[in-house]
């Protein structure tokens, strides 16, 4: 394929998924910025203590969804249409299953579930809530991310991106609603966030109609099932790293700086939740385009696909970090209704610290997909595991310790800049080895 065409292509898919990716991503910054409002700092202490699961189920989504459409796409270039219809029915399946596992627990644990997060008081009822109602919601959000990768690999990139802003923008509309007209208070938060997903797959059924999708006979075997998740690994562990991460820095700055320093946090990681959906976008874009090209036999294609997206990685990543510089104070008050001073100065000291990470995250998550792409699923798993737990958990903890506030803050570049170094390594160790498959 000319340089040309591939070009073409690229700006297609990856500017398309990383709009919509943003506007999905808006989910929770809409959430953040009416809680902030109607609610104050306790409203979003319960909204960065509850928000954990939101990771995990955009994770299990997209596992099943960004694996199973690997997975399709590579069969397709090698002209097995009908195994890969199979994997597109076997996704369907998995999501319906693997959201029980979020279900029963909202339904029935949610309060206990708030009081191991940390909620007390008023905040302890906030979290619950939104547990509640979130999780409920799960079965909409995994069929949503799944639906949304096979529509994206199946040549429609527009209509994914129409479906994700269509969901996001309702969501705002309806939060602004529920919270301020209506008076529903965090219920009408999470409810919005949870219709979102229940129209963005409205929009996405018209894309049946043309047939060239459709869900066939399939048995849910062990090897097949097992390829899919190993694929998908790098996206879940993306989205699930992000939840545990919220998780244990709520926990330390808990003790370091109370419920403002938490609310604090909220402000920087939500936002920083959006610009890392931008990064998962331009992954999620250049997915269809390397896995077709690595079933076709066009391993040059792939890795011209790959540069493009690395050199797009940087120059995001250069753009928001001097924006999120210049603009620290202004943005962060967009979040601080009440103007306190202290949750403003941890919030600012945050954005400037903590956003450096941004230099290397894009770069981590681009090539754990193009690990996984090139069915080499050890190395996009290891890129995501340094990155989500191995690395971040000891850093946190240490940084911390020594530095407080600021160890906090410096240990997501720092813990970026290693997996980084890592991810260079395996890309050079491969680079000789790499053999397209049959």
């Amino acid at each position: 394929m000319e340089h040309s065409a591939i070009r073409r292509e690229f700006f297609q898919y990856t500017s398309q998924n990383m709009l919509g990716m943003m506007g999905l991503s808006c989910y929770i910054l809409a959430d953040t910025f009416f809680i902030s409002q109607g609610l104050g700092a306790d409203g979003l202490t319960a909204l960065n203590l509850a928000i954990p699961f939101y990771n995990f189920i955009q994770g299990a989504g997209l596992m099943l969804g960004m694996g199973g459409a690997t997975k399709f796409s590579i069969l397709r270039g090698r002209g097995r249409e009908e195994e890969a219809q199979g994997v597109f029915t076997r996704s369907l399946i998995l999501a319906v299953l693997v959201s029980l596992l979020f279900v029963i627990p909202g339904v029935c644990f949610a309060p206990q579930m708030s009081t191991l997060l940390g909620g007390t008081g008023e905040v302890h009822g906030m979290t619950a809530t939104y547990l509640r109602v979130l999780l409920t919601f799960a079965p909409a959000f995994l069929l949503n991310n799944v639906t949304l990768c096979f529509v994206r690999n199946d040549g429609a990139p527009r209509l994914a991106m129409a479906a994700m802003l269509g969901g996001s923008f309702s969501n705002i509309v309806l939060d602004y609603i529920f919270i301020f007209p209506c008076g529903m208070g965090m219920f009408g938060a999470v409810f919005a966030t949870g219709l979102a997903p229940v129209i963005s797959l409205v929009i996405l059924s018209g894309h049946f109609r043309k047939r060239t999708l459709v869900p066939r006979r399939s048995g849910l075997n062990f090897r097949g099932t097992g390829e899919q998740v190993m694929l998908g690994t790098p996206s879940l562990i993306s989205e699930l790293s992000s939840g545990l991460v919220l998780v244990l820095f709520n926990f330390i700055i808990l003790d370091l700086a109370g419920n403002l320093g938490v609310a604090g946090y909220g402000v920087v990681a939500n936002i920083y939740l959006v610009v890392v959906a931008l990064f998962t976008g331009l992954g999620q874009g250049i997915q269809p385009l390397v896995s077709s090209a690595w079933g076709r036999g066009e391993e040059h294609t792939a890795r011209t696909v790959y540069r493009y997206a690395l050199i797009a990685a940087f120059v995001l990543a250069a753009l928001v970090y001097a924006g999120s510089v210049l603009l620290a104070d202004p943005i962060v008050s967009v979040f601080n209704r009440e103007g306190d001073l202290t949750l403003q100065e941890i919030a600012v000291r945050g954005l400037k610290l903590y956003f450096l990470a941004f230099f290397f995250a894009g770069f981590n998550i681009v090539t754990a997909v193009f690990f996984a792409c090139l069915e080499k699923s050890r190395s996009g798993f290891l890129v995501s595991i340094l990155r989500g737990f191995v690395l971040i958990v000891p850093l946190a903890l240490l940084m911390s310790r020594l530095l407080g506030m600021d160890g906090v803050w410096l240990s997501a570049p720092v813990t970026e800049a290693l997996t980084a170094l890592t991810a260079v390594i395996l890309l050079r160790w491969s680079r000789g080895k790499v053999q397209t498959a049959p």
